[in-house]
């Protein structure tokens, strides 16, 4: 009878036994990584999804001109609320009535409605609401609801924010009494 023994190496056990430790160690790192980020994106879509983004070229210090160029305010926005908000603040360069006028807005995309909107509000009391707006070729439309502008007269506000190029932005309002 013949006994054939094996060296018994405890060296390359213990190591197999590390590799497979240190690898499970390391998938489930990778994992918990990768749920981690999927909740935080998750959390903050308005980091995350272009949509939330498109009003990004408005972000900044603007000097504010007229048609004719006249300087006739300064505006500041930014982002705020987890950048979930475009929030502007405008201050006028004259003085009327020995104060100058000045006035916010608040900015969002809304993923229910899928629109732009604007809450403005101002120093002399006449806020506007902006619920329909959309971005496109560049620019972002909002637009009020449909309000009286006379006895029998209704009209829209309107306002689109052109992106035309680094440090330029333009912004045309208009009331339109035929809804165009």
């Amino acid at each position: 009878m013949v006994i054939i023994r094996e060296k018994y190496n405890s060296n390359l056990l213990s190591r197999s036994i590390f590799q497979r430790v240190f690898v499970r160690k390391k998938v489930i790192t990778i994992l918990l990584l990768l749920v981690t980020c999927f909740k935080l994106s998750a959390q903050k879509p308005c980091v995350t999804d272009p949509l939330y983004r498109q009003f990004d070229f408005w972000v900044g210090e603007w000097d504010v001109f007229n048609k004719e160029g006249t300087k006739t305010g300064e505006s500041t926005i930014s982002l705020i609320l987890d950048s979930c908000v475009v929030f502007e603040e405008f201050v006028s360069a004259d003085i009327t009535l020995g104060k100058r006028y000045s006035g916010k807005s608040f900015n969002a995309y809304n993923p229910a409605t899928k629109q732009w909107q604007q809450t403005w509000v101002d120093n002399i009391g006449e806020p506007s609401e902006y619920m329909k707006g959309k971005y496109e070729d560049k620019k972002i439309i909002l637009q009020t609801n449909s309000f009286a502008l006379g006895e029998d007269t209704f009209a829209v506000r309107r306002l689109t924010y052109y992106d035309i190029g680094k440090d330029k932005v333009r912004v045309q309002g208009e009331i339109s009494k035929d809804n165009e």
